[in-house]
């Protein structure tokens, strides 16, 4: 494979010209141009702070209270609560309007693809949302602003207020499953598409990444669009590396 960045550009335009059923995976690196880190770059998350990871374990959160309250203080500043959808985004919401684009597969809890105007039922939220706030023990959900108001209040792990369970984001932990029937939607549309275009994820979280897998083998063809390398490269037919906020754009836009 040619590492011309220009020649890399040029496929993926032929690409989504000619493709007639495009599915997007997205991943943090979508939204890094909005203000909100991803995880295991070199300013991640988890880079700078590894002892962050440990909120977005399961067992982790379920097992300490410390770890819990930590957690709802990060969620009361998170950044995605005032962030703006950025240009990467906006050139998803252009593909669809086109009528290429058929769905948007998310790694993503800020909804960003929503606020920039992508229709909310082409939005698959692999890993869940941060606007709501779910009881581990009676599913019970609401929402994540209202939770955040008794933790401004004082409560700083606040219980369900059905059945006194623990109350987490609506969003997949490693550790838990992911919906199932999600799953299966996901890749009933790689599996329809004839191209996959994969946009700020480092391909390295399973099941998600797998999709990569699906959509090849069902005959589609993958560009693969983000900062780094990942391990699905091989099986790209165009690999483009910079910021998602000039080269998705750059190469998606229909009337090129």
């Amino acid at each position: 494979m040619t590492t011309d960045p220009d020649v890399e550009l040029g496929k993926a335009r032929s690409l989504v010209t000619g493709a007639g059923r495009i599915v997007a995976l997205t991943g943090a690196g979508i939204s890094t141009d909005s203000g909100i880190p991803d995880f295991r770059g070199p300013q991640g998350l988890w880079t700078r702070d590894p002892a962050a990871e440990q909120m977005s374990n399961l067992q982790a959160y379920r097992g300490s209270r410390e770890v819990r309250e930590r957690t709802w203080q990060a969620r009361l500043v998170h950044p995605g609560w005032d962030a703006k959808p950025n240009a990467a985004h906006h050139a998803l919401v252009r593909l669809e309007e086109s009528g290429k684009l058929t769905h948007i597969i998310t790694q993503n809890i800020d909804r960003l693809h929503q606020k920039a105007g992508s229709a909310p039922e082409r939005v698959l939220e692999l890993h869940g949302t941060m606007f709501e706030s779910v009881c581990l023990s009676c599913d019970d959900q609401r929402d994540m602003r209202s939770t955040l108001e008794r933790v401004r209040a004082g409560e700083t792990d606040p219980p369900c207020a059905v059945c006194g369970g623990i109350l987490k984001s609506a969003t997949v932990s490693f550790g838990q499953h992911l919906d199932q029937n999600l799953l299966r939607a996901a890749r009933a549309a790689v599996s329809d598409s004839d191209l996959l275009l994969v946009a700020g994820s480092s391909l390295s979280v399973q099941p998600a990444a797998s999709l990569v897998s699906v959509a090849s083998r069902a005959g589609a063809d993958v560009v693969i669009c983000n900062g780094s390398e990942t391990p699905y490269d091989a099986m790209a037919t165009a690999v483009i590396r910079g910021p998602l906020g000039e080269t998705l754009p750059a190469f998606t836009n229909p009337r090129v």
